[in-house]
């Protein structure tokens, strides 16, 4: 393998890089007999049989600008207390080392402020690139130039800070760290510009100790390997991505990859992309490689990179960054020698807290894990699916929010309104949508509009509630699994299993349900419950409600424990509203907001509401916790765990109600907290902490306080008596008086919501760039606030006039979707001022274009882009075509334009057209295609 990769680079093996070769091998020494032993003797299977280093990039680079004095500072007060500051070296133009993430400074720094002239192109890895370059400042000129964030989707709060860029120096005698890894990235770059990076660092290694020293370059390590001597740090091959080229070898990485015993030749250890490990593909892990147990059969330890809790990870971590970690060092095949991260604060818990734990490891917190619609994360929520799971994963109680149908069957739904969470896009049962003013003022299709038996047809649609602004997904390849659960099939899946502890019934909307639909949801519970064996069992049942008058009646039919919820963000309790909710409920159910009160995504402090709360022996519950990193304030680094230990062992909080049930269950096994030393790292974070060190200008407003819960807010009338309910005509798809639309007409539609969903994707992606910089002071333009008050009067006079959907949605409906495709491609161009008018036009035309379709029962669950991809598939259906051939048929007409067949290519788009597809030839983009009318009549339906 050597020999042979000699024999195809004659020229960089001559007798210097064999002397070269000999040396750095005296130097490599075999690990110990003692180090194997250990190894053998552990639970790790690193290398070494040590646990995995914590290398923090940039110091805490999630948080605080990369390289930060900031950044570092907050790793020796969060992480491992042997975590290594990792270091990018940058040489500038007087030869100074400087710890900054890039060669180039415009990202992560406010350069073009300080220089706006000096902006330069170099060829750097052989590609023409223009920005400020360290290379052309002294470290003196840098004195004025300060660090910001990098990644423009974290907050900017700590960029205004005067962040001064560091020396190598600076860092090792400021900071002192345990360990400290220098990264030099483009040393063929430095050499080009006549700076030495090897001199620098042999000058440096004489005040700083460096422990690690890695690089993508080979021949940085042949220059400088002999020259450290044994003394030296030890040296990391850096690998990028697969297909890029190894400049000195001329090789890609994935080639080197499979030459490790070449890498060993000049290195103890490699750092590679985690993708190496674990394979994604369309953002689902592949079964993992064997790189590490390769690697370190060859010798060699394996550091991961990529490491970020706020970067998108795999769906199969269910957006839980310490479920990633302990991939890559406990699962019983490999561990990684260390994780390059920019939170180490995590990457230190999953090794010291969650790893080896096993399925059997004992509780060490004792509160309840409590679901939310069961793991409502991970599949449909309130499914057969979500439920199992729940269990799965560790809940000690699952919950299920009792709704009725009209045929008086209580079920498992998380809304009364079908449309939140079942898909009823393009279902039959659409158009008996209606409107009930003590829900919402807009009309829904209602869990009492339906029989049980047509409700179970629907298809459950998974709870996305970060899809529209932050584009955030969960699961999609089970985004439609599981079926809905009544009542009596919730509880006997409940009584099946050993580990649960109880179950949590939520009812709402009792009195209304009782005086206008006939149906007594309270009695329809308490019925079930006792039909179900649970009138004497041994599993705790808890029913829970918003309403008193709920409670109330429920404690004098049973003795089941009764939970109150209170809906509103409150920052105190009066204790006389404590005693009265004494006289109905066992515990109190809170929001997270209303013990951590949060302004611009920062905590701004603590109330004692847990504390009062119990002292009157009232148990408190709090909700919702969510996996996804913008749920959290900043304070909990973008960690769902560091959340749950604050809420758990900072306020005390009796029990949590969570969508993934796993990462609530894991954490009441974790080892540290049961210590006498509790680690940095599991300490709860201090509220408002953060808020200390945000720059005055990013300050968030004073904002009013939260209100004070009292006597008040509590009191209601007892419940009212159930009022029989009118006879109806017998259910059937559409409103009374509604035809029957034909083909055509259900085709005509289709094309409508295509051409809606089509518009409303490409306004998603157009706003993503503008989202954080939007400015509520911003005014619609005329133009827009014209089309919106004429998109509404004209939408009720045809509501009043007719129930035909299709000719609804023409007219000003159609104006608003020109306006919007018309104004996407204008926002590159604008005025800062103009852009802000126009980006708030977009926006209020979208709401009111998505009224229309609320009040039609039209819209649904799922995103934009998912809806466009089903009304393509049932296009492709129509037409008889998979999406290979009409790839094919794409191809044939590209081709035949280019060789200007323009007959050929007309007479392809034509049969298309006919078959309901239309091809669009974009300016600087390949040819897509739209669902179209076909442009001969068809009486198939959708």
């Amino acid at each position: 393998m050597i020999t042979s990769y000699m024999q195809d680079n004659p020229s960089m093996f001559g007798f210097r890089a064999s002397k070269f070769i000999l040396s750095v091998l005296v130097l490599i020494q075999l690990l110990p007999t003692q180090l194997l032993a250990q190894r053998s003797k552990s639970p790790w299977q690193t290398l070494t049989g040590e646990a995995p280093l914590i290398i923090a990039r940039g110091g805490f680079s999630g948080m605080f600008p990369d390289s930060s004095f900031n950044a570092y500072s907050f790793v020796a007060s969060t992480s491992a207390p042997d975590a290594v500051l990792w270091c990018d070296v940058q040489l500038t133009k007087d030869g100074v080392g400087i710890c900054f993430p890039y060669v180039t400074m415009y990202n992560d720094s406010n350069v073009r402020d300080a220089y706006p002239k000096n902006k330069n192109s170099y060829l750097l890895n052989g590609v023409l690139t223009q920005d400020w370059f360290t290379v052309d400042f002294t470290s003196k000129d840098l004195n004025t130039v300060f660090l910001t964030r990098g990644v423009l989707s974290r907050s900017n709060a700590f960029d205004n800070n005067q962040n001064v860029i560091s020396t190598v120096q600076d860092v090792a005698t400021e900071f002192k760290p345990a360990g400290f890894w220098l990264n030099v990235q483009h040393d063929a770059f430095y050499t080009q510009h006549n700076l030495s990076m090897s001199s620098f660092l042999l000058s440096v290694s004489k005040t700083v100790i460096i422990d690690y020293l890695s690089s993508p370059e080979v021949s940085f390590f042949r220059n400088i390997g002999a020259r450290f001597g044994k003394t030296g740090p030890k040296f990391v091959f850096r690998f990028l991505d697969k297909d890029d080229v190894e400049v000195s070898t001329n090789q890609t990485y994935g080639a080197l990859m499979r030459n490790l015993t070449f890498i060993k030749t000049f290195a103890s250890g490699v750092l590679v992309p985690k993708s190496y490990i674990w394979p994604v593909k369309d953002q689902y892990l592949l079964p993992h490689t064997s790189f590490v147990r390769d690697a370190h059969k060859a010798g060699l330890e394996v550091y991961a990179s990529g490491f970020a809790n706020d970067f998108d990870i795999a769906y199969n971590y269910s957006y839980d960054p310490l479920t990633e970690y302990l991939s890559f060092m406990d699962n019983g095949d490999f561990s990684v020698d260390g994780f390059l991260s920019d939170f180490p604060l995590t990457a230190s818990s999953a090794v010291d807290c969650f790893s080896h734990l096993g399925s059997n490891a004992s509780t060490q917190v004792d509160f309840l894990v409590i679901s939310k619609n069961g793991a409502n994360g991970d599949y449909p929520g309130s499914t057969d699916l979500a439920y199992t799971k729940a269990i799965k994963d560790g809940a000690d109680i699952i919950d299920c929010a009792v709704q009725m149908s009209s045929d008086g069957i209580p079920f498992c739904l998380n809304s009364t309104n079908l449309g939140e969470s079942m898909n009823i896009f393009q279902t039959p049962f659409r158009n008996r949508s209606t409107t009930v003013p003590e829900f919402n003022s807009l009309a829904g299709l209602y869990s009492f509009n339906l029989a049980w038996s047509e409700i179970q047809t629907l298809t459950p649609a998974i709870s996305n509630p970060y899809s529209r602004n932050f584009h955030m997904f969960r699961n999609p390849r089970e985004r439609s699994s599981g079926k809905l659960v009544s009542l009596s099939e919730f509880l006997n899946l409940a009584n099946n299993s050993s580990s649960l502890v109880g179950v949590l019934i939520n009812v709402e909307h009792a009195a209304y349900l009782r005086e206008k639909q006939g149906l007594d949801v309270v009695k329809a519970v308490l019925d079930t419950l006792k039909e179900s064996g649970y009138s004497n069992a041994t599993k705790r049942v808890m029913i829970q409600s918003s309403n008193s008058s709920v409670l109330v009646d429920i404690r004098k039919q049973s003795r089941y424990e009764t939970v109150y919820q209170v809906e509103e963000t409150i920052r105190d309790i009066q204790d006389s509203a404590i005693q009265d909710i004494k006289k109905f409920a066992d515990a109190v159910v809170v929001g997270r907001y209303s013990l951590y009160p949060v302004s611009a995504s920062f905590i701004t402090g603590q109330t004692n509401l847990v504390e009062r709360l119990q002292k009157f022996k009232l148990p408190v519950y709090v909700e919702t916790f969510r996996n996804e990193f913008v749920s959290q304030a900043y304070d909990f680094f973008s960690d769902a765990t560091v959340e749950i230990n604050t809420h758990v062992t900072g306020a005390g909080v009796s029990g949590t109600i969570t969508e993934f049930p796993l990462t609530a269950a894991r954490y009441k096994r974790n080892r540290c907290v049961a210590r006498k030393d509790t680690p940095v790292y599991m300490i709860p974070v201090r509220p408002a902490g953060l808020l200390e060190i945000v720059s005055p200008t990013f300050l968030p407003p004073a904002e009013a306080p939260n209100p004070v819960f009292t006597d008040a807010d509590i009191t209601e009338p007892p419940l009212p008596p159930v009022t029989a309910k009118a006879p109806t005509t017998s259910p059937g798809p559409l409103s009374t008086g509604q035809k029957v639309p034909n083909g055509q007409t259900r085709v005509t539609l289709s094309l409508i919501l295509s051409a809606f969903t089509t518009t409303l994707q490409d306004l998603d992606d157009a706003l993503l760039p503008y989202r954080e910089a939007m400015s509520e002071e911003a005014e619609p333009t005329s133009e827009a606030k014209d089309i919106i008050i004429k998109l509404k009067s004209e939408f009720d006079k045809k509501m009043s006039d007719d129930l035909n959907t299709p000719h609804i949605l023409t007219g000003y409906y159609q104006v608003a979707l020109k306006f919007i495709n018309d104004s996407i491609g204008k926002l590159e161009k604008m005025q800062e001022k103009q852009r802000m008018s126009l980006l708030v036009s977009l926006v209020e035309i979208e709401r009111g274009a998505r009224k229309v379709l609320e009040v039609l029962g039209l819209l649904t669950t799922l995103s934009y882009a998912e809806i466009l991809k089903e009304m393509k598939q049932k296009t492709l259906t129509r037409a008889g075509l998979s999406e290979d051939d009409l790839s094919q048929l794409i191809q044939e007409r590209i081709m035949a334009r280019k060789k200007r067949e323009f007959e050929k290519s007309d007479v392809i788009r034509a049969e298309l057209a006919a078959k309901g597809i239309a091809l669009m030839d974009v300016v600087g983009k390949e040819t897509v295609w739209r669902p179209c009318l076909p442009s001969q009549a068809t009486n198939s339906s959708d």
